[in-house]
């Protein structure tokens, strides 16, 4: 596996050359963060971006994300100009990016991780909700989530890819209020079947983030939410290229999801891993917690094992982060605790891929 590090350009106050210290980092993961969807990339800016991670002796192998437009998801007037677009863009990454990065002489393929979900990217009802031991994280509560009105704009996220004006967040609203969930997965059939064929000719991966959290939220409806979901759209759009960024905070939000079965059952349909813990605090109800096992509901060990067992050799990532030791930035994305996540799930990784060369009878250190 590929430990990287969701990096936002330039403006992110965590530096390429501290992300660079953590043990066992292969690269960075980012996009161009400053363009509207529906824009297309130029070659140049991801040239740059590159060559900024390469000066740090990182990788840029992973683009998260090239946002879907809502035309896209709706089905609407404009679908075919702005999926031509989206293929331009994803052309402009496998140019840019390809065929091999001179950090380190690899021949892992780029991945494009990207989203289906309508209007808003993941919600959260709390960015800085304090711990039993002093940090703070990233929350949702049901019933605040309830009362909110986005409308009003009560809340901006780390990684939102647009902002709306209040008429546009109204329209698009309505529409999809009346839009039912077949017809945005149909959308997302489409859209597969659009990108999925220039992809494989491009040798581009592409990982689906499922929706975060996995249920409906403001009345607009969630189409990628559990196993059946990622299984009935991996029956419907067989192309290799087509895959699953395995989120394990944004699955495991619902109990019912077993992640570590997710990934045995999708395993060489996962094209990215996202690898963070939350703590289920009530039905529908949680917040983000420090990586390792004991601080959440899921069982990160057991995660890691499946992977590992399943031959899974590709990128993956701490997911959101604490704030903790008194460091202040964009929340979900500081330093200091995604740094001690990476170094938790590299330890997980190499206990899982000894515990596995062992039962080989291989007893030679890893």
């Amino acid at each position: 596996m590929r430990m990287t590090f969701r990096w936002f350009g330039s403006a992110d106050p965590v530096p390429l050359r501290h992300i660079r210290q953590i043990p066992g980092m292969a690269g960075i993961v980012s996009a161009l963060h400053d363009l509207p969807p529906g824009e297309d990339w130029p070659v140049e800016s991801l040239l740059a971006q590159r060559a900024m991670a390469e000066a740090e002796a990182l990788e840029l192998r992973v683009i998260e994300s090239i946002p879907v437009h809502e035309d896209i998801k709706l089905g609407g007037p404009r679908r075919d100009e702005r999926v031509e677009s989206w293929i331009r863009s994803m052309r402009a990454v496998a140019e840019a990016l390809g065929p091999r990065s001179s950090a380190s002489g690899s021949e892992a393929p780029v991945v494009i991780t990207y989203n289906f979900m309508p209007v808003f990217d993941w919600m959260r009802s709390e960015l800085d909700r304090p711990l039993e031991d002093g940090s703070t994280s990233l929350t949702y509560d049901a019933e605040a989530v309830a009362r909110m009105d986005p409308i009003e704009g009560e809340l901006a996220l780390p990684g939102w890819l647009a902002s709306y004006s209040r008429g546009e967040l109204q329209g698009l609203l309505e529409a999809y209020r009346g839009t039912p969930p077949e017809t945005v997965y149909g959308n997302l059939v489409a859209f597969l079947r659009d990108v999925a064929p220039e992809a494989e000719r491009l040798g581009i991966k592409l990982a689906l983030h499922p929706d975060d959290p996995p249920w409906p939220i403001f009345g607009i409806p969630r189409i990628m939410t559990g196993a059946a979901s990622v299984r009935r759209l991996f029956s419907d759009v067989t192309s290799p290229a087509s895959g699953l960024c395995l989120c394990a905070g944004s699955f495991g939000a619902d109990p019912a999801n077993d992640i570590p079965a997710m990934a045995r059952e999708f395993a060489g349909r996962v094209h990215f891993a996202h690898l963070r813990n939350v703590k289920i605090t009530s039905p529908g109800s949680f917040s983000e917690t420090a990586h390792h096992s004991a601080a959440g509901s899921l069982d990160m060990a057991a995660i890691v094992e499946a992977l590992v067992d399943t031959g899974y050799e590709g990128p993956i990532r701490p997911d959101h982060g604490r704030m903790i030791w008194g460091e202040s930035g964009k929340p979900g994305y500081g330093l200091y605790d995604r740094a001690l996540g990476a170094s938790y799930l590299t330890g997980l990784i190499e206990r899982s891929e000894y515990g596995r060369r062992r039962a080989n009878g291989d007893r030679a250190p890893v």
